[in-house]
């Protein structure tokens, strides 16, 4: 990935990220600093214990804010002192079924927040390059077998998806009434379900599994036969950044939505995904299927993405057998102790010079 994502186009350069106590913000922030960016992050404290952000040392390398999106004139401020070229804004409510428990903070996260942020950014000059991550659930769920694409028709059945829905049009909204005449080109980016090491975040599928096969006891899934795009974290992560630099580097004709998900192969059901983790894990991992009623869910999403692969040039690098395999890896290794902000670094590395 050294070519797509440019060592030369990063060092030194200042970057500004939301959500970086997150789990891709956390994974992004460490890269960010192995390619030698000055990175300055605003986020909530972590919301889990452990959390990467803790465990792989993620602020050791970089300017870390405590705030809330939702607090404007603290972001302003946060924003104004970082001075960035580049905004790369992954904070956000990201659980569906935490939006139907707490839908008001759910938007006012993922809406509202999102405008906070880009009006901090058109009254901060020098900033070149925005990306707003959103999420694959952005779309209006058909239940079609094949993927979404860029052009098809935002919407939400859930709190969640509708926020994240909001988000699209107000990226689109800022662009063109604010942002395009003061020359600062902002993209979306729509990525799959993303898994790897360093995600402790509740009713996620790989960390409640891993939590329960390490406790001893059965994992009760919600929706084992959802089909879901999965994905390593790195993955979308380096289709950030590669926009990042075209944007910042081209202008306008980069400023759109952008799909970063897996090929068609790795969208796959979730009891794929937890058979792979038991045989992984080993044999007293066990699972059954939850019986109680749940709040509705999409069954099928997958993403089409084939204007990343055309456009620019991006393609996944792991299929969905190798990013389960280097999340439970990456697990082990922390429940042996191991040193896991090198050994996250050691991941993007190994990432980087994969083909």
């Amino acid at each position: 990935m050294e070519k797509l994502v440019n060592p030369h186009f990063w060092a030194g350069r200042r970057v500004f990220v939301t959500g970086h106590t997150g789990f891709k913000g956390g994974w992004l922030s460490l890269w960010l600093q192995q390619l030698g960016a000055d990175v300055h992050g605003y986020a909530l404290p972590p919301a889990t214990l452990p959390a990467l952000f803790d465990e792989a040392r993620v602020a050791d390398g970089m300017q870390s804010t405590f705030g809330d999106v939702r607090d404007y004139p603290a972001l302003a401020e946060a924003v104004a002192a970082a001075r960035p070229e580049i905004v790369l804004h992954l904070a956000a409510q990201p659980l569906v079924p935490l939006s139907y428990a707490e839908p008001v903070a759910t938007f006012a996260t993922n809406a509202m927040g999102t405008v906070h942020l880009l009006e901090a950014v058109r009254h901060t000059p020098g900033v070149r390059a925005v990306v707003v991550v959103s999420s694959d659930k952005c779309y209006e769920n058909r239940e079609w077998v094949w993927g979404y694409r860029e052009t098809d028709p935002l919407g939400g059945h859930d709190p969640y998806s509708a926020s994240k829905g909001c988000t699209e049009l107000i990226v689109a909204a800022y662009r063109r009434a604010f942002l395009a005449e003061l020359g600062i080109p902002v993209a979306s980016a729509r990525a799959g379900n993303v898994i790897g090491g360093g995600d402790w975040t509740t009713s996620r599928l790989v960390p409640d599994v891993l939590a329960a096969f390490a406790a001893g006891t059965p994992v009760s899934l919600r929706n084992p036969g959802a089909i879901r795009p999965w994905q390593h974290v790195l993955e979308p992560l380096s289709g950030y950044l590669a926009l990042a630099q075209r944007l910042a580097d081209e202008g306008a004709a980069w400023a759109d939505a952008w799909n970063f998900g897996p090929h068609e192969a790795d969208a796959r059901t979730v009891t794929w995904v937890v058979d792979r983790l038991a045989r992984g894990w080993g044999p007293d991992a066990r699972w059954t299927t939850a019986i109680e009623a749940l709040p509705h869910e999409a069954h099928t999403l997958k993403l089409d993405c084939s204007k990343a692969h055309s456009r620019l040039g991006w393609q996944p690098r792991w299929n969905a057998d190798t990013a389960i395999a280097r999340s439970l890896a990456w697990h082990q290794a922390w429940r042996s102790g191991a040193d896991m902000q090198r050994y996250t670094l050691d991941e993007i590395a190994a990432f980087g010079s994969s083909s």
